[in-house]
């Protein structure tokens, strides 16, 4: 993804880029689901949706289900759209919640396209007309990760890339200010640079095991470190959409792809092993397995500088809050797109650094806030990994979020940050966070007024989801493997 968009937003005058691959080290592979933004990378590289889609085996996301989390026997869906339409300027929310606290039992669902059409298996690309509910949500997509990874290199090599097949056994650095000099691989080669962006996982080849940037653990809120991974061959109708299941001991995902389903357990192994995960995930396979289970570790937080000294860390080597919400490859993104923004030249200049750390500081922090609700706000006591995130202690920043959607359903909103208004509402009402009142602006709006401008809202996103092919007819159209 670096080498893909900096070969196309870098003119080969200002630099050269060499892009460093091992075969013998791989990748995880197992970053399948994405959220809308993945859409906007995709066309600022012009590439073409369809023959993407068909390359990597991808389907359409209109969101993620949520399985057992706030309460065994509950579900709802996180959709990539928002609930209703405003009502003389308030937020829709807050018109539900006056109805919900007037006893209207109807569930927030109801008023959301993408969830309604999620659960009925279907998908079309969102109208460009803004006055119809067609157009009231996005989507993402699900991909085999193993192969978006070679078709972003042949886009990367096509534009003056240089790729060498190698494995990197030396770094060197330079006494006088600590900065990376050189790379030399295994077949002695040695390459010089200026700029540095280590791509290597967890691991940190260069911004830890040689810049030593020191890294900062959440396992304190976010207490899962170990994912066990398994295809399984494909049943049912094609869904668009990622399911997370909670389970004991941690959750479970499911990802349709055109071929296969992608599945894994994320889990603490202070409460469970190994071997016990992985009978978990085995058991709740949809069909056949297709692979042996993979074990992944991790710890999850980020490291203390995005950004240094001429370093940048992009993906997991600059940190990892875990796949609950399907934002590491957004994560990515964001660390190349602020990076093309504050591109350096040979100064680098430690302003330019310092503002590059604090916005990624940002974006790891919010969507820290996010993953990290979905755990505390839980009402499950039945195992005691649920014990423990329902008790302990959160961010202040958090802390503060939820005590204002509790007083009045506001939700903080931020210039950055992944996740915007619905996907906090969705989690808040998903997990029973309800807000105790409403906007003061319906207070002496008519019931009879309100409950009509809810009824009509319900009754297109109704009949606009109806109105949809099912995902399996439309990828079949639009770009069948």
């Amino acid at each position: 993804m670096t080498a893909a968009s900096l070969a196309r937003f870098l003119r080969p005058e200002q630099c050269t880029i060499r892009l460093v691959e091992s075969q013998e080290i791989g990748i995880v592979g197992v970053g399948e689901a994405t959220v809308p933004h993945i859409r906007f990378f995709n066309q600022s590289l012009g590439l073409d949706e369809a023959d993407f889609m068909r390359k990597t085996h991808a389907t359409f996301k209109l969101g993620i289900e949520f399985v057992d989390w706030a309460r065994l026997g509950d579900a709802y869906i996180h959709p990539f759209g928002d609930y209703g339409r405003p009502f003389h300027g308030v937020r829709f929310l807050h018109l539900w919640n006056r109805l919900r606290l007037s006893g209207d039992a109807t569930l927030l669902d109801e008023y959301s396209l993408p969830v309604m059409a999620a659960k009925q298996a279907r998908f079309a690309l969102p109208s460009t007309d803004p006055a119809s509910v067609l157009s009231t949500f996005s989507y993402a997509f699900q991909f085999d990760a193993t192969l978006f990874a070679p078709y972003l290199r042949a886009y990367a090599e096509k534009r003056g890339v240089r790729r060498t097949e190698g494995r990197v056994v030396d770094v060197a650095v330079r006494g006088t200010d600590g900065f990376i000099e050189s790379l030399t691989l295994a077949n002695g080669e040695r390459i010089e640079g200026d700029l540095f962006i280590d791509c290597s996982g967890f691991f940190g080849l260069l911004t830890e095991k040689s810049l030593h940037t020191g890294y900062e653990d959440w396992t304190h809120w976010l207490p899962c470190d170990r994912a066990v991974a398994v295809p399984c061959e494909s049943y049912g109708p094609l869904l668009p959409y990622t399911r997370s299941t909670a389970r004991s001991h941690g959750w479970q995902w499911r990802i349709p792809l055109q071929n296969r389903t992608g599945n894994g357990y994320v889990y603490s192994s202070k409460f469970v092993s190994d071997d016990e995960a992985a009978a978990t995930l085995l058991k709740h396979l949809d069909g056949k397995a297709l692979a042996e289970p993979r074990m992944l570790k991790f710890v999850t937080g980020r490291r203390k500088k995005t950004w240094n000294r001429n370093c940048v860390a992009v993906g997991l080597s600059g940190g990892f809050v875990e796949p609950l919400e399907s934002t590491s490859i957004y994560l990515i993104q964001a660390a190349i797109t602020h990076l093309l923004e504050l591109f350096p030249d040979r100064n680098f200049d430690p302003v330019i650094r310092d503002e590059y750390n604090r916005i990624m500081d940002v974006e790891f922090e919010r969507v820290r806030d996010f993953i990290v609700l979905h755990y505390h706000a839980t009402e499950r006591d039945d195992a005691p990994l649920w014990n423990y995130v329902r008790t302990m202690s959160i961010p202040d920043s958090l802390a503060y979020k939820m005590e204002l959607f509790r007083e009045r359903g506001e939700v903080v909103n931020y210039k950055l940050g992944l996740f915007y208004e619905p996907s906090w509402v969705a989690v808040y009402v998903g997990q029973r966070v309800m807000p105790k009142r409403f906007d003061p602006m319906l207070e002496y709006r008519p019931m009879e007024e309100l409950q009509r401008h809810a009824d009509q809202t319900r009754a297109a996103v109704r009949a606009g989801a109806s109105s949809l092919p099912t995902q399996a007819e439309f990828i079949a159209r639009y770009c069948g493997m």
